[in-house]
């Protein structure tokens, strides 16, 4: 008979508890995984987006003015949060601080910059100055704050709806949810969301509750304005938009249970849908009773 272990809830929160000091078995585990995760994401990063388009010498490009600058904001958030993925799984490892703080910072702008180094060597593409100050902007404002604060008041969050857009050039945009949700900038929203109590330690208000300012688009069909005046889309204009809205803070929802927080933890990147005043185009403002 094969033996199937069961893990129960408080095995479960055992495993889960950072170490109290360094866990020579553990940083193991995060190291080979993360590497192998690492590896394997641009293994497959190379197949599937790049060796279908030619190679050239490494180059760098200037798409600073495209999708209104939502590219950007992705590396900016992307870099932050792998920065703190790396920075929590070593401190479930027991390592101290400073350390953890090198760790992520090692994971987040090593793999960004890869990727970067691919772009690089691709003739539709190329290395971005834009992507690589993102990267190290997004990266930098996780450690600053652990320096300053010893903990995060602002985290970067995203949120996503699907738009009109993507059915007129799917190719560009997505054929899919999937695909738009990674491609398709005009439903996408990034926030910078602002733990309150953190700031006015005074205050009566709830540890969890944030205000979030987010930033976003519409009218993107391409990287920048159509040239061609002639265009069957060239009446669409792309629009920059602001948002204000509610959001929560799930980390810092109290409970003894470190499954729970570790469940927070992952998804405290993604903006709760809550009620949202938009700025819009010419200075228009209207109002979202539950903006995703």
């Amino acid at each position: 008979m094969i033996s199937i272990p069961v893990f129960s809830q408080s095995g479960i929160d055992s495993f889960l508890t950072p170490a109290d000091s360094l866990n020579v078995s553990r940083e193991k585990a995060v190291l080979y995984s993360e590497f192998g995760l690492a590896a394997g994401a641009l293994v497959g990063l190379s197949q599937l987006w790049y060796k279908d388009y030619p190679q050239s010498k490494f180059h760098f490009i200037n798409d600073n003015s495209e999708w209104l600058q939502m590219d950007k904001i992705g590396h900016f958030y992307s870099a932050y949060h792998l920065n703190r993925l790396g920075c929590e799984t070593m401190n479930w490892a027991g390592l101290p601080k400073n350390k953890q703080l090198v760790y992520g910072s090692v994971l987040s702008l090593g793999f960004l910059t890869t990727v970067e180094v691919f772009d690089g060597f691709s003739q539709k593409w190329g290395a971005s100055s834009g992507d690589i100050i993102a990267n190290v902007s997004g990266a930098g404002l996780y450690v600053s704050q652990e320096l300053l604060w010893n903990e995060q008041r602002i985290i970067p969050k995203f949120s996503f709806h699907t738009t009109k857009y993507a059915k007129l050039r799917p190719e560009a945009l997505g054929e899919n949810f999937n695909e738009q949700l990674l491609k398709d900038y005009n439903g996408q929203t990034y926030w910078l969301s602002f733990n309150l109590r953190s700031f006015f330690k005074e205050s009566k208000l709830p540890k969890w509750f944030n205000i979030a300012l987010g930033y976003g688009g519409n009218g993107m069909i391409t990287g920048e304005d159509f040239v061609n005046s002639d265009s069957d889309l060239s009446y669409i204009k792309r629009n920059r938009e602001f948002y204000l809205s509610f959001d929560a803070d799930l980390s810092k929802i109290e409970t003894k249970s470190h499954f729970l927080k570790t469940f927070f933890s992952v998804i405290n990147m993604i903006k709760i849908p809550a009620p949202t005043v938009k700025l819009g185009a010419n200075g228009v403002v209207n109002f979202d009773c539950l903006y995703f």
